[in-house]
Order: structure tokens, then sequence, then C-alpha cells
């Protein structure tokens, strides 16, 4: 299992990608050989067949990558096969002297790996003269135009739609860690439920990073893709309910955390604990209605406004709940004020959200 993991990916590339890559090495194959027929276009194969990645923003970067790599492997290749001649030992001299000069230069791991390679096929393939230096230069240059024309013209890839999973993902169980905990204020708990509401709600922020990182490969996904103005709104208004949840997974895990820190046996005498666990469901509903426009399909929902809207009257706690009624209360007040507040207008409500009723 530890072989096969190294080996395969978690899943398997678009089968698009597959086509598109195979495209662009054949065409990179046929027109280099039309172009320079004296040898077989090797280097623009292998550039095609680097340069097309996921997104289009990165098809190019590789196309940089690659092609300064070459030219730069090509150069040292030739100035040692001139000056030393075709023996074995300069071939390995090559190598040490194109990894010492990207190292010199502070290039890229992939930009010095394509140096030394460069360099090694170069010698290894009996560069002679400055032309086939030059006709291998030619060859990449190719390669990776095509390369990266191929991945623009055929259908450019967008990574809209793992961003909207992994956002309706997160929006469902922050949701759910939320009823979850309502029930939890609602009802008595073993120690076990209590590290298991614990080890739930710890969840949501790799659940929150996945969905960030998402949207950070969405964004690269429309650098220079034609298609970027359909899909432009949609990543935005993604990332804009990610932004909006960040912060309440933070106020839902340090509830959570409140609650089984300082959980006691007469904590359900308090008659403001069966509020807070109304108010949590509320926000459950409220993260539901922010989640639906991302939502291709949404269920009907039995209201379709916000239902975090009156203020909740507090009475005072035992002594003894003091901490735990308070720290709820002022993570609702910011989960609230996070789901609710549109306007400056709403900041005036916010006063009164905590307010006591002695």
């Amino acid at each position: 299992m530890r072989f096969t993991g190294r080996i395969q990916a978690s899943k398997r590339a678009p089968l698009l990608q597959v086509v598109k890559t195979s495209v662009a090495a054949v065409l990179s194959w046929i027109v280099a050989s039309l172009i320079l027929p004296a040898e077989l276009p090797i280097f623009a194969a292998i550039a095609a067949l680097l340069v097309v990645q996921p997104s289009v923003n990165q098809s190019f970067g590789k196309a940089i990558e690659r092609s300064v790599g070459v030219i730069s492997g090509v150069v040292v290749a030739t100035l040692l096969s001139v000056v030393l001649g075709q023996h074995a030992w300069v071939v390995m001299l090559a190598i040490l002297v194109a990894v010492l000069l990207a190292w010199s230069l502070r290039m890229t791991t992939g930009t010095s790996n394509q140096v030394a390679i460069s360099a090694m096929l170069v010698l290894a393939l009996g560069a002679s003269s400055p032309e086939y230096a030059w006709d291998r230069i030619i060859e990449t240059l190719l390669g990776a135009a095509l390369g990266f024309v191929v991945n623009i013209v055929i259908v450019p890839p967008v990574l809209v739609s793992p961003v909207r999973e992994n956002v309706i993902l997160l929006g469902n169980e922050l949701a759910a860690t939320l009823e979850r905990l309502a029930t939890a204020l609602s009802e008595p708990q073993s120690s076990g439920d209590r590290e298991r509401l614990m080890i739930e709600a710890r969840l949501l922020r790799p659940m929150k990073d996945a969905a960030v990182d998402a949207i950070e490969e969405g964004e690269e996904s429309l650098s220079l893709n034609p298609r970027k103005s359909a899909h432009r709104d949609q990543l935005r208004e993604l990332r804009e309910v990610t932004d909006r949840f960040g912060p309440v997974v933070t106020r839902v895990i340090g509830m959570t955390r409140a609650f089984r820190d300082h959980y006691d046996e007469r904590l359900y005498e308090e008659p403001t604990l069966r509020a807070i666990a109304d108010q949590l469901t509320r926000a459950a509903h409220d993260l539901r209605l922010i989640m639906r426009p991302s939502i291709p399909d949404p269920e009907p929902m039995t209201s379709e406004f916000p239902a975090l809207t009156a203020p909740l009257q507090v009475k005072p706690p035992q002594s003894t709940h003091w901490v735990l009624i308070g720290s709820l209360m002022e993570d609702l007040r910011r989960i609230r004020e996070e789901l609710l507040i549109q306007t400056e207008d709403d900041l005036d409500d916010i006063d009164d959200f905590g307010s006591r009723d002695d």
C-alpha cells in the first residue's frame, strides 16, 4: 500500500487534460519535424508534455520555466562541447556546471533540473555545432508555445466547481455543528459525548482551510484564462461566503470547548441555556440561507428570512456558570454579527443583543 501510494494520485486527472496533453505532444512533434527535419523533435515533445497544466497560469509558468532551463542547459552543453570536445567525462562536468549555474542564479527547482537535464541530453545526443544548439532552442520554444496554445484553445480549465463543493461541505458541516451544540445544550451529555462534540467541531478548521486552498486554486485557474469573465463573479461570491464562514468556525470551536471544559450536571437548570440553544439553531438556519446562492439546486427551506432577529434576554446565572454563559453569549453575539450585519444601521441592534434582565 505504501508503494502504490507513492506512485498513484488520490484521484485521476480529468480525461480532457490527458487528451490535451496528447494533442499538444503530437502537434509539437509534427510541426517541429516540418520546420527542423534533421533531428527527431524530442525537445519539442517534452516541452509540450510539461507545459500542459491544470490551469492556464500554470501552463504559462511551466513554459517560461522549461524555456529558460533548456536554453541555459543547451548553452552550457554547447560551450563545453566546443572547448573540451565530446567525451563521457564532459557529460558529467556539464551536469555539475549546470547545477552550480542554476544554484548561483537562484533558479527554481524545476528550472534547475531542466538546465542539468537539457545539458546532459544535448551532449548525449551528440551536439557538435552551434547550429545544433540553436535548433534545440527553437524546438523547445516551439513545443512550449504549442502546449500553451493548446491549453488555452481546447476548453481552458476553470476550477470553480471544486471551490463550490468545498464551500458547500464547509457550510453544511458548520450548520450541523451548530445544531449538535444546540442539542448538547438542551440534553445532558456524557463525557464521551462531549469529547465527540469537540472532535467534530475541530474538524471544521481543516475543512475551512480546504475551502480557502480551493479558492486560491480557482483564482489561479482564471488567470490568463479567456473564460474568466463567465466565472469571475461566481468565484468572488464563493470567496465572500467563505470569508463570512471563517470567523464563525472559530466561534463555534470556542463555544464547544467552553461547553466541554465548564460542563456540570446542574448546568441544565439554567433557563438561559435553552434560549442559547434556540439561537444556535437559528444561526444554523441563517448559515444555510447564506449558502443557498452557492448551491445549484438548493433544498426548500422553511423560511427565506434570517432567524437571528430578536435580542436574547439573559437572566443572571448561578455563580458557577457565569464563565460558561458569558463565553457562550459573547461568541453567539459575534456569530450574529458575522451573519446578520449588512449595513451600519444594523450595528445599533448589537448593543441590545446581550442585554441582561435583572
